[in-house]
Protein backbone atom coordinates (compact mmCIF):
# COMPACT_ATOMS: atom_id res chain seq x y z
CA UNK A 1 0.00 0.00 0.00
CA UNK A 2 2.86 2.43 1.14
CA UNK A 3 4.50 1.76 -2.24
CA UNK A 4 1.64 2.44 -4.24
CA UNK A 5 1.03 5.73 -2.82
CA UNK A 6 4.63 6.26 -2.85
CA UNK A 7 4.03 6.24 -7.15
CA UNK A 8 0.91 8.08 -6.90
CA UNK A 9 2.43 11.07 -5.05
CA UNK A 10 6.08 10.15 -7.81
CA UNK A 11 3.02 10.27 -10.67
CA UNK A 12 1.02 13.77 -8.97
CA UNK A 13 4.79 15.34 -8.71
CA UNK A 14 5.63 14.46 -12.20
CA UNK A 15 2.43 16.21 -12.98
CA UNK A 16 2.75 19.49 -11.57
CA UNK A 17 6.69 19.57 -12.43
CA UNK A 18 5.57 19.57 -15.94
CA UNK A 19 2.42 21.96 -15.68
CA UNK A 20 4.82 24.63 -14.05
CA UNK A 21 7.80 23.56 -16.27
CA UNK A 22 6.09 23.07 -19.62
CA UNK A 23 5.70 26.64 -20.70
CA UNK A 24 9.13 27.96 -20.31
CA UNK A 25 10.60 24.67 -21.10
CA UNK A 26 13.21 24.71 -24.17
CA UNK A 27 12.35 21.69 -26.07
CA UNK A 28 14.79 20.06 -27.75
CA UNK A 29 15.33 17.78 -30.42
CA UNK A 30 14.98 19.98 -32.88
CA UNK A 31 17.86 18.80 -35.17
CA UNK A 32 16.30 14.98 -35.32
CA UNK A 33 13.24 16.51 -36.87
CA UNK A 34 15.38 18.21 -39.27
CA UNK A 35 17.64 15.26 -40.15
CA UNK A 36 14.21 12.90 -40.18
CA UNK A 37 11.84 15.28 -42.71
CA UNK A 38 15.04 15.80 -44.91
CA UNK A 39 15.96 12.30 -45.21
CA UNK A 40 12.58 11.05 -46.02
CA UNK A 41 11.10 14.67 -47.60
CA UNK A 42 14.34 13.11 -50.08
CA UNK A 43 13.21 9.44 -50.38
CA UNK A 44 9.81 10.66 -51.22
CA UNK A 45 11.08 13.48 -53.62
CA UNK A 46 13.36 10.06 -55.16
CA UNK A 47 9.87 8.02 -55.42
CA UNK A 48 8.21 10.68 -57.01
CA UNK A 49 10.75 10.99 -59.63
CA UNK A 50 10.95 7.56 -60.05
CA UNK A 51 7.30 7.15 -60.66
CA UNK A 52 7.15 10.44 -62.77
CA UNK A 53 9.93 9.16 -65.06
CA UNK A 54 12.77 11.48 -64.53
CA UNK A 55 14.67 8.31 -62.82
CA UNK A 56 15.63 5.50 -64.23
CA UNK A 57 13.40 2.33 -63.36
CA UNK A 58 15.83 -0.45 -62.86
CA UNK A 59 13.61 -2.70 -61.12
CA UNK A 60 10.42 -2.94 -59.31
CA UNK A 61 12.69 -2.62 -56.62
CA UNK A 62 14.07 0.62 -56.56
CA UNK A 63 11.01 1.78 -54.60
CA UNK A 64 11.92 -0.29 -51.42
CA UNK A 65 15.11 0.08 -51.93
CA UNK A 66 14.93 3.97 -51.98
CA UNK A 67 13.21 3.64 -47.92
CA UNK A 68 15.36 1.30 -46.74
CA UNK A 69 18.52 3.28 -47.49
CA UNK A 70 16.70 6.70 -45.86
CA UNK A 71 15.93 4.26 -42.64
CA UNK A 72 19.29 3.03 -42.86
CA UNK A 73 20.48 6.63 -43.45
CA UNK A 74 18.56 8.35 -40.33
CA UNK A 75 19.04 5.43 -37.88
CA UNK A 76 22.66 6.57 -38.31
CA UNK A 77 21.84 10.11 -38.04
CA UNK A 78 19.83 9.77 -35.23
CA UNK A 79 22.67 7.94 -33.12
CA UNK A 80 25.28 10.67 -33.51
CA UNK A 81 22.63 13.86 -33.00
CA UNK A 82 20.96 11.80 -29.66
CA UNK A 83 24.23 11.87 -28.32
CA UNK A 84 24.82 15.12 -28.58
CA UNK A 85 21.54 16.09 -27.09
CA UNK A 86 22.13 17.51 -23.31
CA UNK A 87 21.00 14.78 -20.68
CA UNK A 88 20.02 17.71 -17.86
CA UNK A 89 17.56 18.50 -20.81
CA UNK A 90 16.46 15.60 -21.85
CA UNK A 91 15.09 14.78 -18.31
CA UNK A 92 13.10 17.74 -17.63
CA UNK A 93 9.41 16.62 -17.38
CA UNK A 94 8.75 18.56 -20.45
CA UNK A 95 11.08 17.14 -22.72
CA UNK A 96 10.37 13.59 -21.13
CA UNK A 97 6.89 14.25 -22.24
CA UNK A 98 7.03 14.92 -25.79
CA UNK A 99 10.52 12.64 -25.81
CA UNK A 100 8.07 9.93 -25.02
CA UNK A 101 5.49 10.74 -27.67
CA UNK A 102 7.89 10.88 -30.41
CA UNK A 103 9.70 7.92 -29.57
CA UNK A 104 6.73 5.92 -29.59
CA UNK A 105 5.63 7.56 -32.83
CA UNK A 106 9.07 6.61 -34.57
CA UNK A 107 8.61 2.71 -33.32
CA UNK A 108 5.25 3.18 -34.62
CA UNK A 109 5.94 4.67 -38.32
CA UNK A 110 9.05 1.69 -38.71
CA UNK A 111 6.60 -1.35 -37.39
CA UNK A 112 3.52 0.30 -39.82
CA UNK A 113 6.02 0.50 -42.87
CA UNK A 114 7.33 -3.04 -42.27
CA UNK A 115 3.66 -4.59 -42.00
CA UNK A 116 2.88 -3.01 -45.01
CA UNK A 117 5.50 -4.13 -47.23
CA UNK A 118 4.73 -7.47 -45.83
CA UNK A 119 1.07 -6.89 -46.91
CA UNK A 120 2.01 -5.09 -50.93
CA UNK A 121 4.33 -8.23 -50.94
CA UNK A 122 1.61 -10.91 -50.19
CA UNK A 123 -1.31 -9.23 -51.67
CA UNK A 124 0.38 -7.63 -54.82
CA UNK A 125 -1.85 -4.24 -54.00
CA UNK A 126 -0.13 -0.87 -52.79
CA UNK A 127 -2.67 -0.05 -51.30
CA UNK A 128 -1.21 -0.11 -47.80
CA UNK A 129 1.81 1.80 -49.06
CA UNK A 130 -0.37 4.44 -50.10
CA UNK A 131 -1.85 4.96 -46.27
CA UNK A 132 1.68 5.40 -44.98
CA UNK A 133 2.08 9.63 -45.74
CA UNK A 134 -1.47 9.59 -44.12
CA UNK A 135 -0.85 7.45 -41.14
CA UNK A 136 2.90 9.10 -40.71
CA UNK A 137 1.61 12.56 -40.29
CA UNK A 138 -1.31 11.75 -38.29
CA UNK A 139 1.31 10.52 -35.83
CA UNK A 140 3.42 13.55 -36.05
CA UNK A 141 -0.32 15.55 -35.47
CA UNK A 142 0.01 13.03 -32.10
CA UNK A 143 3.34 13.91 -31.23
CA UNK A 144 2.61 18.13 -32.09
CA UNK A 145 -0.55 18.25 -29.68
CA UNK A 146 1.15 16.18 -26.91
CA UNK A 147 3.95 19.38 -27.04
CA UNK A 148 1.30 21.93 -28.03
CA UNK A 149 -0.18 20.78 -24.64
CA UNK A 150 3.03 21.18 -23.04
CA UNK A 151 3.95 24.13 -24.09
CA UNK A 152 1.14 26.06 -24.60
CA UNK A 153 2.76 27.21 -27.70
CA UNK A 154 0.59 28.36 -30.54
CA UNK A 155 2.84 27.60 -32.94
CA UNK A 156 3.29 24.27 -32.22
CA UNK A 157 -0.36 23.87 -31.82
CA UNK A 158 -0.69 25.25 -35.98
CA UNK A 159 1.97 22.53 -36.10
CA UNK A 160 -0.09 19.84 -34.78
CA UNK A 161 -3.08 20.85 -37.00
CA UNK A 162 -1.24 21.36 -40.04
CA UNK A 163 -0.37 17.67 -39.72
CA UNK A 164 -3.69 16.11 -39.28
CA UNK A 165 -4.70 18.36 -42.29
CA UNK A 166 -1.91 17.22 -44.17
CA UNK A 167 -2.91 13.23 -43.39
CA UNK A 168 -6.18 14.11 -45.07
CA UNK A 169 -4.84 15.56 -48.10
CA UNK A 170 -2.33 12.72 -48.46
CA UNK A 171 -5.53 10.88 -48.59
CA UNK A 172 -6.87 12.71 -51.81
CA UNK A 173 -3.83 12.47 -53.56
CA UNK A 174 -3.48 8.80 -53.16
CA UNK A 175 -4.13 7.33 -56.77
CA UNK A 176 -1.64 10.35 -57.68
CA UNK A 177 2.19 10.72 -57.88
CA UNK A 178 2.12 13.64 -56.85
CA UNK A 179 1.61 11.80 -53.75
CA UNK A 180 4.80 11.83 -53.17
CA UNK A 181 5.95 15.28 -54.35
CA UNK A 182 3.31 16.75 -51.19
CA UNK A 183 4.40 14.42 -48.57
CA UNK A 184 7.96 15.49 -49.19
CA UNK A 185 6.62 19.28 -48.87
CA UNK A 186 4.75 18.21 -46.01
CA UNK A 187 7.93 16.70 -44.09
CA UNK A 188 9.42 20.17 -44.78
CA UNK A 189 6.72 22.38 -43.58
CA UNK A 190 5.69 20.02 -40.32
CA UNK A 191 9.24 18.57 -39.37
CA UNK A 192 11.80 20.67 -41.05
CA UNK A 193 10.46 23.87 -40.71
CA UNK A 194 9.41 23.38 -37.13
CA UNK A 195 12.67 21.23 -36.30
CA UNK A 196 14.35 24.48 -37.27
CA UNK A 197 12.79 26.36 -34.89
CA UNK A 198 13.53 24.62 -32.06
CA UNK A 199 16.81 24.82 -32.44
CA UNK A 200 16.91 28.05 -32.86
CA UNK A 201 15.22 28.24 -29.42
CA UNK A 202 17.45 25.93 -27.88
CA UNK A 203 20.39 28.64 -29.35
CA UNK A 204 19.24 31.45 -27.77
CA UNK A 205 18.32 29.94 -24.55
CA UNK A 206 22.13 28.59 -23.93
Amino acid sequence: MNERLADLENDIGFLKALAVEGRSATLIGGSILIAAGTTFGLASLGQWAALSGFLPRFSGWIYPAIWLASMIAFVAEFVILRRRLSPHKSADPANRAVGVAWSGAGFSIFTLFVSAAIIAWRTGSDVALMMLPSIILALYGLCWSVAANVTRAGWVRAAAIGSYVGAVVMAALCRDHALYLAFAGALVLLAVAPGAALVRQARAAT
